[in-house]
Order: structure tokens, then sequence, then C-alpha cells
């Protein structure tokens, strides 16, 4: 493993100087899920959690996360986000959360298609926590980081 990017020669935080790196188009895919109980699964199929429509809210939240990102993790880059999109399904004992974020910027985006993710499950968890106490987040992992030259789009 080589050197740390966000730490310094005396072993402190810092945020990494990308100022000197040629802008690219950027692209980041993520993926977690939830576990949750049967009944759950009905309940939010059926749209009858008492705090409303749980896969589009979480949608919504995991959106606003990804633009937020540099706001909840201190050493990330602020970027400009040309596209946010977040999916969630419905699976038999699951909710599987996927995102896929992009920009053109001289940092990817991997760190705000995992926080897209990741707030989407929270919400999950939020709405449905008081009909299910065993639910598990897990699994959150990047699927996909890609860079290209902005000539090549």
């Amino acid at each position: 493993m080589g050197n740390l990017s966000h730490v310094d020669d005396q072993g402190r935080a810092r945020m990494v100087d990308v100022g000197a790196k040629v802008p690219q188009r950027r692209l980041a895919r993520a993926t977690g899920a939830i576990s949750i109980s049967a009944t759950t699964a009905d309940l939010i199929a059926e749209n009858h959690i008492k705090k409303g429509d749980v896969l589009t809210v979480a949608q919504i939240a995991g959106i606003q996360a990804a633009k937020r990102t540099a706001q909840l993790i201190p050493l990330c880059h602020p970027l400009v986000l040309d596209k946010v999109d977040v999916e969630l399904r419905l699976a038999e004992k699951q909710v599987v959360a996927s995102s896929e974020v992009a920009c053109v910027g001289r940092t990817g985006a991997e760190m705000e298609a995992l926080t897209a993710v990741s707030v989407a499950l929270l919400t999950v968890y939020d709405m449905c926590k008081a009909v299910d106490k065993e639910m598990r987040i897990g699994d959150i992992f990047l699927v996909e980081k890609v860079k290209r030259d902005v000539e090549e789009c």
C-alpha cells in the first residue's frame, strides 16, 4: 500500500491539492442493501408505512446526500455534480439501493455515490424502524469508478 494521500509528512490530516490535475469526466456507481422482515417488505410494497412512500423518500434522500457529501466528510472536495441517480428496489427480504454519480472534475465521485447509497438505506431504516427492530444495513461498496478525458465524451 502506498502513501496515504490525506496525510501530510507529519501524519496530520490534509485535503489533497488537486488543482494541477486536468478535469476529466468522472463516473462512480455504488450499491448496498438493508435486510428487512417479510412483513416490512409487504408494508413497503403496499405503501402502508405510516411515514409515507419509503422507496421514493429514500431515493430523494440519497440524491440530496450525494450533493452534500463534502459537507459530511471533512476531506472530500466539493464537486459540481452533473448526474445523481439513485434507485431502490424491493426484494424478498431486503431493499437494494444503487447509485450513479457523474461530473467533470479533478477528483472522483466515488464518495458521493457511496454516500447516496448509505443515506438512502439509512432513510429506509428510519422510516421502517417502528415496525422492524431487526433491520441490518450492509454490503455497501463501490461497483465502478471510471474517468475519461473530456474530449472522449
